[in-house]
């Protein structure tokens, strides 16, 4: 080597790299190379033996042939004397030590470092940080997951130290930090740039059930379904497809999340504007079922316009079916316009409303007092349900079952299924309702004999003995269908002549009517009343027995009055 220094400048290097360094084992120190043999450098750090290092650990010092005699440098003490009595030294272990210092300044300041990725290991990848190793998980390679990796190695660039532990030796560093950060100075620089209002080109990134995510060059803004179309859109994937170019609306930016709502109908005429005079109230119209819910039906008029046939306005008689079983998606139907509003955006259709009405048709062919038949589709607690022509059911309520008996009782009589002939009794078309009797097809003899006066309280009836019986008589009442029954109590007011015995059937009485409800339908008569007020009569017209004239002889002569008359 030229320009080498004189045996006094060597000497004095030699002394003062002594008085600078305590040189113990493992740890980096300075000194000075005392001479080149083949590849290898001599140094010297103030031990008793040299050592020589590598000149490849140099770097390209070491290969171009730049470094001399006399040169200081770095080196790391691995032991002070090996086998050979040499000390063992490391220039590679040296720079990776300056490293770590290095590093952990960095990582306590949160500054980038740079490095090459050179290796793939398992789980990852091995980055070279200017000669100490680090770990770069396969997570935090990108921002998003990439298959190939091979262009990004071997190439200097920035990463972000997460962790390190010095007395492990490991380094953690992630580049998908740096680049979400770079990429979040971007997106807000764009999102600086964009307003409310604002039309823009966007490129389809991403298309899921609620929506569609458009890149806007750098950022991606949300493109939710509502927002694609005035129509319904049951998913994206029908308009949208990625990759594909759109023109969209800025709607909503929000500078602190950078989030963006974007929209493309708003690029369009609302269809709603002027709804009302379009589609006036009863106007009938054709469209195309989009789509079935439990509770009615939607209809497609024209594009972007949707009503709704609310389940009750689909059938005037399929009160508790399913729409779905009425109607079925894409089909084309015929409604009537009940109801718009501009404001909520809702039409209310009937479908209903294009047919007859079976209560109108029924009441037109069946008015009341006519008489009908039908099947028994069901017994409840207050009465019976019967199906009728038209496909529509009447009721016959308990109280209209039977004249004589209860409504409870008489309903014992019917079974479902059963065919039962009845009077219309009232037709209510708005309430879709049939009222029924089953009792007025017969005579109601309780009514008759109250209308006609032939039977009233404190009135006197010829009876029919029916049949006798320990406690009375039963007894029919002469010109009705009535029948009662006169308890021992009221066959005499003398007590020796109550004995049911001494009638027969088939004898005729006369017998004073003592209550008479034409509600509860109950006729009671008595003897004995009838008795006491031909008594009360006959004192009153004949004298009292204060007069002289005793009891005998005012009931005689009242009873020979009564057979002259």
């Amino acid at each position: 080597m030229t320009n080498s220094p004189s045996m006094e400048e060597f000497e004095a290097l030699l002394e003062q790299s002594f008085e600078t360094h305590d040189v113990v084992e493992g740890a980096v120190v300075k000194g000075i190379i005392t001479a080149f043999e083949k590849d290898l450098a001599v140094v010297d750090v103030g031990l008793k033996v040299e050592g020589r290092v590598l000149m490849k650990e140099f770097g390209a010092a070491g290969r171009d042939g730049s470094m001399k005699v006399g040169d200081e440098v770095e080196v790391y003490v691995d032991r002070v004397e090996n086998a050979m009595g040499e000390a063992v030294l490391s220039r590679e272990k040296a720079r990776r030590e300056e490293s770590w210092i290095r590093l952990e300044k960095q990582f306590e300041d949160g500054e980038k470092v740079e490095g090459v990725i050179y290796n793939q290991v398992k789980g990852g990848f091995t980055v070279d940080l200017d000669g100490a190793m680090a770990f770069l998980p396969r997570s935090q390679v990108d921002i998003r997951p990439i298959r190939d990796v091979t262009p990004l190695m071997n190439n200097p660039q920035p990463f972000q130290i997460l962790k390190m532990d010095r007395r492990r030796g490991n380094i953690v560093v992630s580049r998908r930090s740096i680049l979400e950060e770079s990429r979040a100075e971007q997106r807000s620089e764009i999102v600086q740039n964009l307003d409310e209002g604002q039309v823009v080109e966007g490129v389809v990134k991403n298309v899921t059930d609620y929506g569609a995510f458009v890149d806007l060059g750098g950022i991606d803004g949300l493109l939710h379904v509502t927002d694609m179309a005035w129509r319904r859109v049951n998913h994206p994937n029908e308009l949208l497809t990625i990759g594909q170019t759109v023109k969209v609306q800025i709607i909503r930016v929000n500078q602190d999340t950078h989030r963006i709502s974007l929209g493309m109908k708003q690029l369009e005429s609302d269809p709603w504007e002027a709804i009302e005079a379009k589609y006036p109230i009863e106007a009938k119209i054709t469209g195309r079922v989009t789509n079935i819910t439990d509770y009615g039906a939607f209809v497609e008029i024209e594009p972007g316009i949707e009503g709704l046939i609310h389940v009750s306005e689909m059938s005037w008689t399929k009160k508790n079916v399913h729409p779905g079983k009425i109607v079925s998606t894409s089909e084309e139907v015929e409604v009537i316009v009940l109801e718009v509003d501009p404001s909520k955006r809702r039409i209310s259709l009937g479908l209903k409303q294009t047919l007859d009405n079976p209560w109108h048709a029924f009441a037109d062919q069946f008015p009341v007092g006519a008489e009908v038949e039908g099947e028994v589709k069901n017994k409840t607690e207050f009465g019976l349900f019967i199906g009728l022509d038209g496909d529509v059911d009447g009721m016959v309520h308990l109280s209209d079952l039977d004249w004589n008996k209860s409504g409870e009782e008489a309903i014992e009589d019917y079974n479902k299924g059963d065919m039962v002939k009845a009077v219309v009794l009232d037709v209510d078309i708005e309430k879709e309702r049939i009222s029924l009797g089953v009792k007025q097809l017969g005579t109601d003899v309780v009514g008759e004999a109250a209308d006609s006066g032939a039977i009233r309280k404190g009135g006197i009836v010829t009876c029919e003995v029916l049949e006798v019986k320990d406690g009375g008589l039963e007894v029919s009442i002469a010109d009705t269908e009535l029948t009662s029954f006169i308890k021992r109590s009221d066959l005499s007011r003398d007590r020796d002549e109550q004995r049911p015995e001494r009638f027969s059937v088939g004898q005729k009485v006369d017998a004073r009517v003592i209550q008479f409800d034409k509600k509860t339908r109950r006729v009671g008569v008595s003897i004995k009343a009838l008795e006491i007020a031909e008594e009360k009569e006959a004192v009153a017209q004949y004298g009292s027995t204060d007069s002289g004239a005793s009891l005998g002889d005012i009931l005689g002569a009242a009873l020979k009055d009564q057979d002259d008359k």
